[in-house]
């Protein structure tokens, strides 16, 4: 069945939890047990109506303080897809957490609080949207009950995000709007007799209408390999295979291609997918290669397609989302892991820091946590990387810290 991956995005208290609760009781895939223990939760706290936050708030905090503070991940079906959506806090302080759940994510959904209008953290979630390429964002104009449904505070709104749309250097973005109501499911999955005058789709209507395919673009194909795989038994002890995941798109046997960084070539004999032989294998697809020649392959390397290297360098230059409380500065050593490829770098200069409000880049001596900056960075040996604009999977990495082995940011060459 077709999965799609959603992220979504508001400031605290807009609704993000209530909104996925509610996506989650229209499809029918919350448990009784789970239903009940709503109920009964909703009553304790003295409301006349089922909170829905509670389906996916886990946290023992999130509970108590009635707010998002971690990702989860949430998993629904219906009949024609399956969905996974990431559920991120809305507050300035876990902006990692925004850049985290929005990484994987195909489409993504952002409240608005109708009261509210779009106010600074509409900005940065639309500019998170913007830095990692989501190619389909609903804005969910919540909480039209508490003003009366009003057409008017809801137009006013769309106009205001339009604006801020303009400041975008992302022209591959499609907007919907949509108001909703997620407390009392309003265009959520059925539409609002409330909000006649709106006759656009439904929350629901609209993911169901995307197809997970409109989102991949065929770009030069990559193979990063994760293990070999040397059989131990009689019946396989001549096999090599390589095992790793396809980006970017299709390889398939025949293909002449060059392992990275050897520069030494071959041609792939057979696919395999367990123990299965395809003649082809799309983008995505996790998969075991074999090669017509013996040659030296290990985990770290890269197969491509001869003729379609990344660029080989060096040195790089990113925007770097820091996800550290110990500041990034300059000189600093991190192990920079891109793919299954780990090499050392250091940090060169910052360029700068910048706004996610669109207003550029500032001076900056370092990157405290959750901001985000453009970085020049220095490495141990050459690494095979794509400008994330091109190739988003070849385009990223991470920035382990040395002395805590933690993740300490998230990167995307320039």
């Amino acid at each position: 069945m077709e999965v799609l991956k959603i992220a979504t995005a508001g400031s605290v208290d807009d609704g993000k939890s209530t909104l996925i609760g509610r996506l989650l009781y229209d499809t029918r895939s919350l448990t009784i047990d789970k239903i009940e223990a709503i109920e009964k939760a909703s009553k304790r706290n003295g409301l006349e109506y089922l909170d829905f936050s509670l389906a996916t708030d886990g946290l023992v905090a999130e509970r108590e303080q009635g707010i998002t503070i971690d990702v989860a991940h949430i998993y629904f079906s219906t009949r024609n897809k399956s969905y996974i959506i990431a559920d991120t806090p809305g507050h300035v302080e876990y902006t990692r957490n925004m850049v985290t759940g929005a990484s994987t994510s195909q489409a993504s959904i952002i409240l608005i609080d109708a009261r509210k209008g779009v106010i600074e953290q509409t900005y940065r979630h639309f500019f998170i949207n913007n830095l990692l390429r989501v190619k389909e964002v609903i804005v969910a104009v919540n909480k039209m009950d508490l003003v009366n449904y009003s057409e008017k505070v809801y137009n006013e709104i769309v106009a205001d995000f339009k604006e801020l749309q303009q400041r975008s250097d992302f022209k591959g973005q499609k907007i919907n709007f949509i108001p909703v109501s997620a407390l009392w499911g309003e265009n959520i999955a059925e539409s609002s007799s409330a909000m006649s005058w709106y006759d656009g789709e439904t929350v629901l209507e609209h993911l169901e209408k995307l197809k997970a395919e409109d989102f991949t673009e065929e770009t030069q194909a990559r193979f990063s390999v994760q293990t070999v795989i040397r059989p131990k038994t009689e019946a396989f002890h001549d096999f090599r295979g390589y095992a790793g995941k396809i980006t970017g798109s299709s390889l398939k046997v025949g293909d002449e291609v060059t392992v990275l960084p050897s520069l030494t070539t071959s041609t792939i004999k057979d696919i395999y997918f367990f123990d299965e032989k395809f003649e082809e294998a799309q983008a995505g697809s996790s998969v075991t290669i074999t090669l017509t020649d013996d040659i030296n392959v290990a985990r770290g390397d890269m197969l491509v397609k001869t003729g379609e290297l990344p660029q080989q360098t060096k040195e790089l230059k990113a925007t770097v989302c820091w996800m550290d409380g110990k500041p990034l500065v300059p000189g600093a050593k991190y192990v920079l892991q891109h793919n299954t490829n780990d090499v050392l770098a250091k940090v060169t200069q910052i360029e700068g820091r910048i706004s996610t409000n669109f207003e550029g880049l500032t001076q900056a001596n370092s990157l405290q946590l959750n901001e985000i900056g453009q970085v020049a960075l220095k490495l141990s040996k050459a690494l095979f990387a794509d400008n994330f604009e091109n190739q988003q999977e070849n385009g990223r990495f991470i920035l382990i810290d040395t002395q805590t082995n933690t993740t300490a940011g998230v990167g995307f060459v320039k």
